[in-house]
């Protein structure tokens, strides 16, 4: 099962979304991590990483 497909930074930072929800959905990454192969879970890291830190970018609108 592959993880979530790549996001880039500057697709999120162009919604007009509530910042919370980037939040939840890039920790909802995490969610099915124990079944995946542990060569997986870097990528999968990383995808959440890059989502918390463009939600991050944003915090000024919570």
């Amino acid at each position: 099962m592959p993880g979530p497909p790549a996001v880039q930074a500057d697709q999120f930072a162009q919604q007009d979304t509530d910042p919370r929800a980037g939040i939840d959905e890039a920790v909802a990454g995490l969610d099915d991590l124990a079944a995946l192969p542990l060569s997986e879970h870097v990528d999968r890291f990383e995808a959440v990483h890059t989502e918390l830190t463009v939600a991050l970018s944003t915090i000024d609108k919570v």
